[in-house]
């Protein structure tokens, strides 16, 4: 077992990301996880990220406030754990409208040459 205090977690910058406070769960460090690292954003109201892609799949699990998802211009609200798969090269912008805090669960493997 790879156990990781939350006092512990790291801040991250991730690109083409605003009014958001990552930090690294787990990831990126000897004795974690090998596929692929966590990550819990903190954005704050007006705060998103994109619009953008990664080569890669990424998962989203909202556990606090809500979270705007548009992709091809299609609008979906995630609330307190609604979950969405964003596919490899998927186009998305996300975008907290609300005046709350929304605190988001993000999975990603980790890139080809990071292994």
């Amino acid at each position: 077992m790879h156990l990781k205090r939350f006092g512990d977690a790291q801040p991250y910058e991730a690109p083409n990301h605003f009014g958001v406070v990552g930090l690294r769960l787990q990831g990126f460090e000897p004795g974690g996880p090998e596929n692929q690292w966590i990550g819990l954003s903190q954005f704050l109201p007006g705060g998103g990220a994109g619009p953008d892609s990664t080569p890669f799949e990424k998962v989203y699990v909202v556990l606090e406030g809500e979270m705007t998802v548009i992709i091809d211009g299609q609008e979906t609200v995630l609330g307190k754990y609604d979950s969405c798969t964003i596919a490899p090269g998927e186009v998305r912008k996300i975008e907290n409208r609300s005046n709350h805090v929304c605190s988001m669960l993000v999975v990603i493997p980790y890139p080809t040459k990071a292994k």
